[in-house]
């Protein structure tokens, strides 16, 4: 198989800063990334993965406005309707971007699940945010009427949280697998993928949702892929990120990662995760990250730009390996 990678793309794929996420301004959100991701298509087998935060969050919200006209959705079914919302609409761009580019690939949107363990610790604290903010008291009466964990974010409010476990496998691992083999752009494991848990009756959906870059993690390790590329809104990582000694980190090995990490200078809410995301899936084998937005994609794949994370020298998977083939591929591109 020729050289593979994974694209996370954040929810600002679909809603950036400033705007009030209507369908004109989604497509073209989705546009403009399917733009960036296409630039790599000719070089790489992709998969592509995909946030859904403000979506599911909206979707929780008709279900509650409605529930007295029509039946309510649980909350691992909102995350499969975002899933086929959301690949729809980026299948879309991406067919229609790969025309305009002459490209002769397939587009397939793989609805997926992750499976979560019910003793995840998650579940005994929900931390992730969903939805939209409420005053204390209309969050005092959701709290009583449905049940909800409630808690405030930051100062603009309250909100609901959910648990957010780890995942732990990927469902739809071998249809993924045969897909990428046979060529095809894949979209799959959107919102992190639909979290379900694993019973003496079978798999079952569970109120929660997963975090979209472990998840990535997840499926790029299981699937052995060469990168893992996490598309955010900032060009690079920065240490002391918001003050006046903010600087960014261009290149690291993992081992460095980690300290800052520990360091705390990588927030839980912020970039925290995909830095733990990055670490997952060069510790299980992989050979790069990249953390970059999508206005620089092509320039940091190609090591000109972004944040790029290496193995750690002393792993036992071979980093000089990884690195003799991260040079190569950007000779190739300085070629090409």
């Amino acid at each position: 198989m020729s050289s593979t990678a994974l694209i996370a793309v954040g929810g600002n794929a679909l809603i950036r800063n400033g705007e009030s996420g209507t369908a004109g301004e989604q497509k073209h959100n989705l546009e403009r990334t399917a733009a960036a991701i296409v630039q790599l298509a000719s070089r790489y087998r992709l998969i592509v993965t995909h946030g859904n935060g403000p979506q599911v969050g909206a979707a929780l919200l008709r279900t509650e406005r409605t529930s007295k006209q029509v039946y309510s959705l649980s909350l691992d079914v909102c995350d499969a309707c975002t899933q086929g919302e959301i690949g729809y609409q980026l299948e879309l761009a991406l067919r229609n971007e790969l025309g305009r580019a002459g490209l002769d690939l397939s587009v397939a949107t793989v609805i997926t699940q992750c499976v979560v363990s019910a003793e995840d610790p998650a579940f005994a604290q929900p931390t992730k945010f969903i939805g939209p903010f409420f005053t204390a008291e209309e969050a005092r009466e959701r709290a009583k009427r449905l049940g909800w964990t409630i808690a405030r974010d930051a100062n603009r409010g309250y909100r609901r949280t959910v648990a957010s476990p780890d995942p732990i496998d990927v469902v739809e691992i071998e249809p993924i697998r045969k897909l990428v083999e046979a060529g095809i752009l894949v979209i799959a494991a959107g919102g992190g993928g639909i979290p379900v848990l694993r019973t003496t009756e079978g798999l079952c959906g569970c109120e929660a949702v997963i975090d979209k870059d472990r998840a990535s993690a997840l499926l790029a390790s299981k699937l052995a892929l060469d990168l893992l590329i996490i598309c955010t809104d900032t060009d690079y990582v920065y240490l002391d990120h918001g003050t006046l000694m903010q600087r960014p980190i261009r290149m690291a090995h993992s081992r460095e990662m980690r300290q800052f990490l520990k360091d705390g200078h990588f927030p839980p809410g912020s970039m925290g995760p995909k830095i733990e995301a990055a670490l997952h899936f060069l510790d299980e084998g992989g050979q790069r990250v990249v953390i970059t937005d999508y206005k620089n994609l092509l320039e940091a794949v190609a090591g000109h730009s972004g944040t790029q994370i290496l193995p750690a020298r002393s792993t036992r998977r071979r980093p000089e390996t990884a690195k003799k083939r991260k040079f190569a591929f950007i000779d190739r591109m300085r070629k090409s």
